[in-house]
């Protein structure tokens, strides 16, 4: 259902909504208060007390504007009546993730570091190199990720490359992204009106349904979420003084420069 907002002005006390009011409202149904000058000093207080009393709810207290926004997330109920749709598009993720990698690789001849393909990208993160276009996808390498768009379909992804050859790391934002935008999708089974918000809560109950599993990075300390059900890929750590061992001198900073090229 397309989503509408519920515009509210506050002028009193008196005029601002219950919670039982808000619950009321459909998830589609964004609430926007407006405050006026007699009660925006109110205005923290009572978004921090729906805050407490809310907690499926995303409340946004404006920093600046005298205004708190107010939105139903997706339900775990929701959530798990299509657990089936969600972990078919973490699998459709990682496939297609690993497609794109290979893809690219071969039209830029480059020879893929299965163990770090981090290493890869992260030496295109160049005024160059770093944006271009590979076959029907638009690229964009960036922080962990490479930002693939299909200029024919739409369709978004951004493909991971801090897990060695495991590309289905799933990120709340991003997940979200994939999944409204991949056309075979259309229309959603359930409504997703938060990208990030919602993805969170999509994520959180797959994982206590243990249909996804944390895993580690090439990067210590770092982790990531990928589904359960897959071909399991050992992912090593990347230690900058045993993988550049053969290209002395080096100093250690150097190492842990090219290897964290942003």
């Amino acid at each position: 259902m397309k989503a509408t907002t519920h515009l509210i002005n506050v002028k009193s006390v008196e005029e601002l909504p219950s919670v039982e009011d808000i619950i009321t409202k459909p998830r589609h149904q964004q609430i926007k208060i407006i405050f006026s000058p007699h009660v925006n000093h109110l205005r923290e207080e009572y978004g921090n007390d729906l805050k407490e009393k809310l907690l499926n709810y995303q409340i946004g207290v404006h920093l600046i504007k005298p205004e708190i926004n107010i939105r139903q997330l997706i339900s775990d109920e929701e959530i798990i009546l299509h657990q089936s749709f969600f972990v078919q598009c973490a699998k459709d993720y990682r496939e297609l993730g690993n497609k794109l990698v290979h893809l690219f690789c071969k039209e830029k001849k480059i020879k893929l570091n299965e163990q770090f393909p981090c290493l890869n990208f992260n030496n295109l993160k160049d005024r160059k190199n770093q944006s271009g276009k590979v076959s029907h996808w638009k690229y964009f390498i960036h922080g962990f990720h490479c930002h693939f768009n299909n200029v024919k379909t739409g369709q978004k992804i951004e493909v991971p490359f801090m897990f060695g050859m495991e590309f289905g790391d799933l990120d709340p934002y991003f997940f979200v992204m994939f999944i409204k935008t991949t056309p075979k999708y259309q229309p959603l089974p359930v409504d997703i009106y938060e990208d990030f918000s919602d993805g969170y809560r999509i994520l959180k109950v797959l994982l206590s349904l243990d249909l996804l599993e944390e895993i580690n990075s090439n990067m210590q300390g770092h982790t990531g979420i990928v589904v359960k059900d897959r071909k399991k890929i050992e992912i090593n750590i990347f230690d900058p003084d045993v993988y550049f061992e053969t290209l002395k001198p080096q100093s250690k900073w150097s190492k842990l420069l090219q290897f964290f090229k942003f």
